[in-house]
Formats: C-alpha cells, sequence, structure tokens
C-alpha cells in the first residue's frame, strides 16, 4: 500500500512567505492509483502539484514516497515526472528526440533507448511518428508526445497539470479517456490537477476537492 503521502503540507505564495497558498494537506495515493484534484482557479492545485514534485518549495508538513522522505529532496532526485498544460516540448527535436530526452540524461544505450521509445509512442496512438517535426502536430498529438516524454524514464509518479486545458471540448473527451487507459497501463501513480469535474472523473480514479487552499475530502 505504500505510495505518495503528504502531512501536514503548506505552501506559501511566491515572494510572500506569510501568505499560504496550500494550507495543512494531508493525502495518501496508493501505488499506481490516479488521482484528481479538482478545483476552481487560484484555489491551490498547482502550488501543491509544485511542492510534490519539488519545483516549489513547501512552507510546512511532510512528503514521502514508499517510506522515503523526499520533502526537501532536488526534484531531479525525486523520481517524478512532470506534464504540463501545453506539453513544454522542446522545437529543436523530434518525436523520438523528445521522447528519448530523459532517456539520455540518464545514460541508457541508444538501442534501448530506440526501442523504448518506439513502445512509448505505440502505446500513446503515435506509432511511426518518431521524426515527425513537434511544431507539425495538432494538440491533442503534441500533449500525447509530452505524456510519453514523461513516462519514459518510467517515473514513481507523474504529476500532469492542466494537461488537456488547452483542447476543445470534443478532444479533451477524446484524449482524456487515452489518458487514463495509458496510465492504467503503465501503472503509474499519478495526480492530475484540473477544473474540469468532467475530466476528472473521466480520468482518475478518486477525485479529491480543493477549495481556498484546503484539501476538503483527501
Amino acid at each position: 500500500m505504500n505510495g505518495l503521502e503528504l502531512r501536514g503540507v503548506c505552501v506559501s505564495y511566491p515572494g510572500s512567505p506569510r501568505r499560504r497558498a496550500v494550507i495543512d494537506a494531508n493525502l495518501t495515493v496508493a501505488r499506481g492509483e490516479i488521482i484528481a484534484l479538482l478545483g476552481p482557479s487560484g484555489c491551490g492545485k498547482s502550488s501543491l502539484l509544485g511542492g510534490i514534485v519539488g519545483v516549489t518549495p513547501i512552507a510546512g508538513g511532510w512528503i514521502t514516497f514508499d517510506g522515503d522522505d523526499v520533502t526537501h529532496m532536488a526534484p531531479h532526485r525525486r523520481g517524478f515526472g512532470l506534464v504540463f498544460q501545453d506539453g513544454q516540448l522542446f522545437p529543436h527535436r523530434t518525436v523520438e528526440g523528445n521522447v528519448a530526452f530523459g532517456l539520455e540524461m540518464a545514460g541508457m544505450p541508444r538501442r534501448q533507448r530506440r526501442e523504448r521509445v518506439a513502445a512509448l509512442l505505440e502505446t500513446v496512438g503515435l506509432a511511426g511518428f518518431g521524426p515527425r517535426d513537434t511544431r507539425d502536430l495538432s494538440g491533442g498529438e503534441r500533449q500525447r508526445v509530452a505524456l510519453a516524454r514523461s513516462l519514459a524514464p518510467s517515473p514513481r509518479l507523474l504529476a500532469l497539470d492542466e494537461p488537456l486545458s488547452s483542447l476543445d471540448a470534443e478532444l479533451r473527451t477524446r484524449l482524456g479517456a487515452e489518458v487514463r487507459e495509458i496510465l492504467r497501463s503503465a501503472g503509474t501513480t499519478s495526480i492530475m490537477v484540473t477544473h474540469d469535474a468532467a475530466e476528472a472523473e473521466l480520468v482518475a480514479d478518486r477525485v479529491v476537492l480543493m477549495s481556498g487552499g484546503r484539501l476538503i475530502n483527501a
């Protein structure tokens, strides 16, 4: 039953250490579980996600994964992945180059890297897209590449910050169902931030509400 555990986590607004964006967050996410943090803009969802992955320092409390304290650990040492709202792909790299980036950083041999990238592109429905320029892709295709890139190093946890919000409603619904299947197939513990209740229900195993910096039903 190991996985992610938050106890009393607080996150301050940048430049305002006394103003809390997140207040005493307590949350347990089982290994392999997909959680959606649901709430309106400004409620602290992205601040909490940033604290979990380590890109935002926390002002109080502690975070563990599989019993390891990662509270003040550098982001690259936590073994967590992050998918942004717009994907943030590298424009100078092909689809294959984007997905392979983390594997290159880890020193994986080229042959293994190619096999892993090909398998992931097939998983996200983009088999054969490896040589393509990312600037020629649709919004949905770019988000799939971003998802494949984040899954490539086999992260212990994947954080998704409003990954579908830039897409139109029809594509959000279709891609949301695909994202759920991809995450379940990979068995990756995942936390997705969203303000869309339908999207949260579609993708997640469990929906946690957030309001005014506090988790409501964790």
